[in-house]
Parts: structure tokens; C-alpha cells; sequence
């Protein structure tokens, strides 16, 4: 089944797999490069959706996992973490960063890990939903894979 995927898709498969998660990526038939079209093509609450959002912060990249239903606020964030500041990366430094591109970034299968925060109202939902290495693939997983996968911290995000 893998040999199908995205070959960006399977790196993040490989890192899931590496991880002990056993959630199967999922080969959506159009783009749900955003939360509300992922959620309405899965058939679930938007805020089960774990948006994959990169971030530049002093000087590195920082990956913030963040529920579909809330937007970041970068200066309370930063404020949280004990960092100057918090802004959008370029979608060059989003691509350099992680090897995806804007709309499909997973939570792994980056070149290198990275510092990541995960929302915590993530944690309400016993099964969320994260892109897949592309904006046509996504996979399920629980909360607690999701921080163990990326190593993040748990965090307010909005």
C-alpha cells in the first residue's frame, strides 16, 4: 500500500511506523489543504483536525500543532514560551524546514525534528486527524502519539 503514496507521504508513513503508531495514511480525493476542507472530507469536527503550522522564531523554525478550530496568537504564544517573538514562515522556509509543503506539512517526517508546541485542546478528542506529507493525504492518531511523535510541548495556543 505504501509503494501508492506520495513519495513525501511515505517518509512521513516510515516515521509514523518508526514511532509505533499504526494509523494508516489516507489518500483524500481532492486537496484539503485547509482544516475546514479536511474536516469535511473525514466527516469530523474541525477542531479534530491538528493543523501542522510553521512558525520562525529566534532564529529556527518552529512547528505548532494546533487544533483547526483556533488560530494562533504568535505574541501571546511567544510570551508563553520565553521567545522574542513568533512569526509566519516564508513558504520557502517552511519547504527548507520541512521537506512539505504549506497545506500538507505533517507533524514528522522532516529532515531534521523540530521544536514543536502542541495545542492543548487537541486533548478533548480521542482521535484527531493530521496531514499526511501532502494536502491529499492525512492520518489519525491520539493526542498523547501526537506529542510523543514530535517531542512537543503541550501549550495553550490561542
Amino acid at each position: 500500500m505504501t509503494s501508492s503514496l506520495p513519495p513525501r507521504s511515505r517518509l512521513v508513513h516510515d516515521a509514523l511506523r518508526a514511532a509505533g503508531i499504526a494509523g494508516d495514511i489516507v489518500v483524500l480525493p481532492d486537496a484539503a489543504s485547509t482544516a475546514v476542507l479536511a474536516a469535511e472530507a473525514l466527516g469530523v469536527e474541525v477542531g479534530a483536525i491538528a493543523n501542522s503550522l510553521v512558525f520562525w522564531s529566534d532564529g529556527e523554525p518552529l512547528l505548532v500543532m494546533t487544533s483547526g478550530a483556533h488560530r494562533v496568537d504568535t505574541v501571546a504564544l511567544a510570551a508563553r514560551l520565553g521567545r522574542e517573538s513568533i512569526r509566519r514562515a516564508t513558504p520557502e522556509q517552511v519547504r527548507d524546514a520541512t521537506g512539505q509543503a504549506i497545506g500538507g506539512v505533517a507533524p514528522t517526517g522532516h529532515p531534521a525534528p523540530l521544536p514543536t508546541v502542541v495545542d492543548e485542546d487537541l486533548a478533548q478528542y480521542p482521535e484527531i486527524w493530521a496531514a499526511g506529507g501532502t494536502p491529499h493525504t492525512v492520518f489519525p492518531l491520539s493526542f498523547d502519539e501526537l506529542v510523543g511523535l514530535t517531542g512537543g510541548t503541550v501549550s495553550k495556543v490561542d
